[in-house]
């Protein structure tokens, strides 16, 4: 990760924005294929062709080395769940984790699947956690600072009985995949980086319904719960703004085609 703070342009913004658009219709063609007994591969393949039919790169396709085109955590994985064999299941949450690079810039986002009947206590844990994102985005604005990004999405989430991992954070996002600063999902308000027009960054939110400890699975790249307990994760791209914060990537795309199912 760059360690110096690249403010874009209003241009600059605009090419993350193609480029996380086209992430928000990729999410959108696996919501209209997710369901039980499709194997977390084949949704990978659906994005592959998709990104590339819209003359764009995976952003994650060997990057440091993953061997994938998204990442798909289900259940008790959190994040950088590898694509393969295993078939979804009812009762499953999916998180799927999307980038893509287009015009030399990234875009990325993601957002968490609820396939068939899906526990109370899980889906208020995929609520919660999409409605921590927006109340975080609401500190996007010029003169917030960081922390004030982390308190929010801590707070929320703590106050509704669930845990925050600690060791992943979101991140700037431009010319690069993952560029300073570091965005965590905690924090203290009023602390850190004071916010500027011209920072893009990625907020994404991991929360578990457990305990916020987590582990590292043996194939070197999946995290999950160390309590094996279900974990949501949500994200998305955004531009902080003058008086309110320019959300790059979208959801719209994906509730849609999950109104229509």
């Amino acid at each position: 990760m760059s360690r110096d703070l690249y403010y874009k342009t209003k241009d600059e913004i605009e090419l993350i924005r193609e480029s996380s658009l086209l992430v928000a219709k990729t999410l959108g063609e696996i919501a209209k294929v997710i369901k039980p007994g499709i194997t977390t591969l084949s949704l990978d393949k659906v994005a592959y062709e998709f990104i590339n039919d819209n003359n764009a790169v995976p952003a994650f396709l060997n990057y440091n080395g993953f061997p994938n085109s998204l990442c798909i955590s289900v259940n008790s994985q959190v994040v950088h769940g590898i694509p393969g064999k295993y078939e979804i299941k009812d009762g499953d949450i999916v998180s799927v984790d999307c980038g893509v690079v287009k015009n030399k810039f990234f875009g990325d986002s993601a957002y968490t699947f609820a396939v068939g009947e899906v526990k109370p206590e899980i889906l208020n844990l995929l609520k919660t956690t999409k409605e921590s994102l927006y109340k975080a985005i609401d500190f996007c604005v010029v003169g917030k600072r960081l922390g004030d990004i982390g308190d929010a999405v801590q707070t929320y989430c703590e106050e509704k009985g669930f845990s925050v991992v600690r060791e992943l954070v979101g991140h700037g996002i431009g010319q690069s995949l993952h560029e300073s600063p570091e965005v965590p999902n905690y924090g203290k308000r009023g602390s850190g980086l004071k916010l500027q027009e011209g920072l893009v960054i990625a907020i994404e939110p991991m929360i578990n319904l457990g305990k916020k400890t987590i582990k590292q699975d043996n194939d070197g790249w999946t995290i999950s719960t160390a309590d094996n307990m279900p974990s949501a994760h949500f994200e998305h791209t955004v531009a902080i703004g003058k008086d309110k914060a320019d959300i790059l990537s979208s959801f719209e795309y994906v509730e849609k085609a999950l109104e229509k199912k």
